[in-house]
């Protein structure tokens, strides 16, 4: 995670049941539409804004001034992967269109599962002219001894 911000627990990823906010923006994009496409895709699912651990993007997104405003306004950190990583990261809504532009064929969801190691995608992406936003649940902790 070159360039990353890390969540709290230090390891890359986000614990304890919270939500990441997976991010895709263009050069285009503004702040106002980045956050409002968060809040809707949020309320769309019924999840709250203050479960937001973090934002999870492409290497080099997280210095965009829609996502750092929309990472400040949410209280949220951002994680940023390499198209690499996300590439490696099963979608159920890749875009070839993506894929050809940044080497990966998705960011928002992407980037969302990957922040979460392993959890769950509630809200598939959804989309404006200019930005990309999907939400993923990280698993909760489990306490030893507790079996899957």
């Amino acid at each position: 995670m070159h360039g990353a911000v890390r969540p709290p627990d230090g390891d890359g990823f986000v614990h304890d049941g919270g939500l990441v906010v997976g991010v895709g923006v263009r050069a285009t994009a503004t702040e106002t539409e980045l956050l409002e496409l968060i809040r809707r895709t949020l309320a769309g699912a019924g999840l709250p804004a203050d479960a937001v651990r973090a934002l999870a993007t492409l290497t080099g997104k997280g210095g965009h001034p829609a996502v750092r405003a929309a990472a400040a306004a949410l209280g949220a950190p951002v994680i940023e992967y390499p198209a690499g990583a996300l590439a490696a990261v099963r979608v159920p809504n890749p875009s070839g269109t993506v894929g050809e532009a940044v080497g990966t064929v998705s960011v928002a969801e992407a980037a969302a599962l990957a922040a979460t190691g392993g959890g769950e995608l509630l809200a598939p992406k959804r989309k404006t002219a200019s930005a990309t936003a999907a939400v993923a649940r990280t698993p909760h902790h489990r306490n030893a001894g507790e079996h899957p």
